[in-house]
């Protein structure tokens, strides 16, 4: 096994102790639990660290859910790539201009992750940030469709959000880090 490979499973396993223990734990995403058991996430991890490199990897990714209807969704990690939360702030901007030039608008959507997400408005130190932290920078690719169907079938998806935000203030920041933190195992 390469370096390679054995540094991309440690950032996949780490990835998916961050879904086990904090998105479906905790409910932050009702759905990720089904996904996840059907095997239908992609993980795929990038090394790049120049911008038209990591946009390259995206527009990979959706050519392969475009040919690939077992995958439902993909997690695009970027293990070497924006550190910094203003950085990955740019790339998510040019990544959702990018997906609407290529008539991904209404096929794709993106959600966003990164190890110090600081929603606007919020303080850094807001336990409610960790609805959005992960052990790496990345970004969610989902297909329109399924959230539709997601939407359609749950009782109440409007009040997720809020509930997340209840729910990571109720555990506090303390918590929050301590999950974040043993999902690098």
């Amino acid at each position: 096994m390469t370096h390679k490979n054995l540094q991309d499973q440690n950032v996949i396993a780490a990835t998916q102790a961050w879904l086990k223990s904090v998105i479906i734990e905790y409910s932050i995403c009702p759905f990720a639990k089904r996904e996840l058991e059907r095997g239908s996430i992609c993980f795929s991890v990038n090394h790049d660290t120049e911008i038209e490199q990591c946009l390259v990897h995206l527009v990979r990714e959706c050519d392969r859910l475009d040919t690939e209807p077992g995958i439902e969704t993909t997690l695009l990690i970027y293990a070497d790539a924006f550190a910094e939360f203003d950085d990955y702030l740019d790339f998510l901007e040019i990544a959702e201009s990018l997906l609407t030039e290529q008539g991904y608008e209404g096929t794709y959507q993106l959600a966003s992750f990164h190890p110090d997400y600081c929603f606007q408005g919020a303080e850094p130190d807001d336990a409610a940030n960790y609805t959005n932290r992960s052990p790496y920078p990345m970004l969610h690719l989902l297909r329109e469709t399924s959230i539709e169907r997601a939407v359609a079938g749950h009782p109440d998806t409007e009040s997720i959000p809020q509930h997340n935000i209840e729910l990571t203030r109720k555990l506090g920041l303390a918590k929050m880090q301590i999950l974040l933190a043993a999902c690098y195992g």
